[in-house]
């Protein structure tokens, strides 16, 4: 009899936790930074990128978890799988080595802050040898530039910085997502924000990206069940209500 007693209430314990076991298996672990307008903890619902790694991940019936922390450590945690994935990122081949790259979705145009007061022009990156860049450590920005040994790089931990340096003149350039740009200098330094703008051509029209670390288990499983839910939040419409809802 008290065999069959501990059996019972060890099958209740077992089925108890079973629920828990299932959920646990379905959520991904992403990290992300602050990268205001496009995701942040301080915008609502956490910001569109936010909004769509959920959305996706919950029509292939996974739920998410987003932690948030400085860029270079966001890439480095989950290269050792610390965390399942983490996004938004441009894409490049090197990424490859150590993640799964998700399928695109929207982003926006890369390019130049400059001060309204300095006549810069460039047609190529050959034109703008004379001038010192601020760039983000760890950042990928386009191959091309990317590549530029030749350019003046001044490396920072994050846009702001760039473009308070810029502001200060200890930048003539800063490379930085028009729409990050703006909503820096608008919400960070709106006395000064009438004193840069951002220049023509942009170096790239940047889509976004989720990368899942190679070391994460069912990490196959885990970019197919992002890329599925894309597909089906772009055809029903809610990919374009997100950008809408959130200014884009």
């Amino acid at each position: 009899m008290k065999k069959n007693l501990v059996f019972v209430l060890s099958a209740l314990l077992i089925s108890c936790f079973l629920p828990n076991i299932a959920r646990a298996a379905n959520t991904v672990t992403l990290a992300s930074l602050d990268w205001e307008p496009y995701i942040g903890e301080k915008l609502k619902d956490q910001g569109y990128v936010d909004s769509l790694a959920r959305e996706a991940f919950k029509a292939s019936n996974y739920t998410v978890k987003i932690s948030f922390m400085p860029w270079a450590r966001v890439v480095a945690m989950t290269k050792e799988a610390k965390y399942d994935g983490y996004l938004p990122e441009y894409f490049a081949e090197s990424l490859k080595t150590d993640f799964l790259v998700s399928e695109p979705f929207p982003g926006g145009p890369l390019g130049f802050f400059k001060r309204k007061t300095d006549a810069i022009t460039f047609k190529t990156l050959e034109d703008l040898k004379a001038y010192k860049i601020g760039v983000v450590r760890d950042y990928v920005n386009t191959v091309e530039f990317d590549k530029a040994t030749f350019l003046q790089k001044d490396v920072a931990n994050n846009d702001i910085t760039n473009l308070r340096k810029l502001v200060g003149k200890r930048l003539d350039l800063v490379v930085v997502d028009k729409f990050v740009g703006l909503y820096l200098l608008k919400q960070d330094m709106p006395d000064q924000a009438q004193e840069v703008e951002f220049m023509a051509p942009v170096l790239e029209e940047k889509s976004l990206y989720l990368c899942i670390s190679k070391k994460t288990p069912d990490a196959e499983a885990k970019i197919k069940a992002f890329n599925d839910g894309l597909k089906i939040i772009k055809d029903n419409g809610t990919i374009d209500a997100l950008l809408k809802a959130n200014g884009f």
